[in-house]
């Protein structure tokens, strides 16, 4: 039988992708390493078990111990399924900017989350770095796993990710894509690589408002550099251990909305929920189009998954507040609002008095006329009210063709609902909108008043 005898040895060996459809500007092979597939959805779970691992060899930590450790929350999940596993406790400070999402799941593992405030540098008591530290100190037999200090962050990626993709790509490696955060990841990865040929290109995804770029292109750490920012697991205020500045061939930056906007192209475009970052590294990948050719093959390290920002990224609302999204509504955004999507017609044919017990039925004031599957025109509450008290006995024989009046107009989904005074007027109730899969959805003034 073929079977792991728990689920840390799952982590590792994750697939790499073919890109196709947010890439088709780029000549470049482009393939994602999709550590999404880890136990805990991300990459962080390889470095996680590494620092565990090493500090149980160094007695860091006995049986029954508490591991302790400041996360964004993807090492915390990381370390929190090895605590389950090995028997830990584990406690977790992270910052109020993460998502709740991995604020939920950390609990959900049984976890002690501490949330701390964002916008306070590193060394101030209220840090998540300070609280962790302090955290260390006065519980026995816990160990800070550091994940920015801890050099077994980036041998984890030495050992593992780097000969992955070496492998994987039989070699033909050109550029190796990787947002940074710890800096572990491009790090250990980019030291394997390049001492199997040094001509890899390394490239670093940074953020506004972190001070990598600036200072791996000057030497300087300059504070002005230093400001808040949305985007999550990648860019620092601190210079961690782990980044290898001279292992990185170029740092990429990009804004909050670039990446977030990435994000929900990738799932749209590729069918892969991926996280924040991952937005952020094709970003940034986009923006240095020009400097490849036909002949590379590029790699993206995919750190997490869509899930942890459900309710962020993924959630319209969310980026309209933050003007990632268009600020005017759309006629996808009314669809996406109505409680009914169900799309309701009459037939030609239909009588009269058909007609008036759907309308009663499911209490409509207008419906779209077909002949068959071809819309052919539109029959309002106004039309049916005329007819009936002029023809009362006409009702049970006459039928829809002999009332009925011009089709809605078709509309398509991504018109701006500003425009909707173009089609909608005291004649001509409602439009018919079409998503792009092609299915047809009525707007009428109500739904109108309603998303208002």
């Amino acid at each position: 039988m073929d079977y792991k005898s728990n689920i840390l040895e799952v982590i590792g060996n994750t697939p790499l992708v073919k890109m196709n459809k947010v890439i088709e500007d780029i000549p470049a092979l482009v393939l994602v390493k999709l550590e999404t597939v880890n136990p805990g959805h991300s990459i962080k779970d390889r470095m996680a078990l590494k620092m565990l691992e090493d500090a149980e060899k160094a007695g860091r930590i006995k049986p029954g111990g508490t591991i302790i450790e400041c996360t964004s929350g993807n090492t915390g999940m990381g370390l929190a399924i090895a605590a389950c596993v090995k028997g830990y406790k584990s406690i977790f400070t992270t910052s109020d900017k993460q998502s709740k999402e991995k604020i939920d799941l950390l609990r959900a593992m049984g976890s002690e989350v501490i949330v701390c405030p964002t916008n306070v540098t590193p060394e101030d008591p209220r840090s998540y770095y300070s609280i962790a530290e302090k955290l260390s100190k006065e519980i026995p037999n816990s160990f800070w796993a550091n994940q920015y200090d801890n050099l077994s962050n980036r041998t984890a990626h030495y050992e593992s990710t780097g000969p992955e993709i070496w492998k994987q790509t039989e070699g033909k490696v050109t550029h190796v894509i990787a947002g940074v955060g710890t800096g572990g990841t491009i790090s250990g990865t980019g030291k394997y690589l390049k001492e199997q040929n040094p001509n890899i290109k390394m490239w670093g995804i940074d953020t506004y408002g972190s001070v990598f770029k600036k200072y791996h292109e000057t030497g300087e750490f300059d504070e002005k550099e230093i400001y808040s920012y949305i985007t999550e697991g990648i860019g620092e205020d601190i210079l961690p251990k782990n980044v290898d500045f001279s292992l990185i061939d170029h740092f990429e930056k990009v804004t909050d909305k670039d990446g977030a906007v990435m994000a929900r192209r990738l799932a749209k475009e590729e069918g892969i929920l991926l996280g924040y970052s991952a937005g952020s590294a094709f970003a940034g990948l986009l923006q240095m189009k020009d400097k490849l050719t036909k002949d590379d093959i590029v790699v993206v390290i995919i750190h997490d998954h869509g899930s942890r920002y459900v309710g962020k990224i993924f959630n319209d609302n969310w980026m309209r507040e933050r003007g990632f999204l268009d600020a005017e509504m759309r006629i996808k955004d009314l669809i996406g609002l109505k409680s009914n999507k169900e799309f309701l017609a009459v037939d030609e044919s239909d009588t009269i008095s058909a007609v008036i017990e759907i309308m009663k039925d499911k209490d409509l004031s207008q419906l779209p006329v077909k002949r068959g599957e071809e819309i052919v025109g539109s029959i309002t509450e106004g039309n049916v009210l005329n007819f009936v008290f002029e023809n009362p006995s006409l009702v049970e024989k006459s039928t829809v063709k002999d009332i009925m009046g011009e089709p809605f107009p078709i509309v398509k989904e991504d018109l701006p609902c500003s425009q909707l005074g173009n089609y909608i007027s005291r004649q001509n109730p409602a439009v018919i909108a079409e998503d792009k899969a092609g299915d047809m959805h009525i707007i009428t003034k109500y739904d109108l008043i309603q998303a208002v």
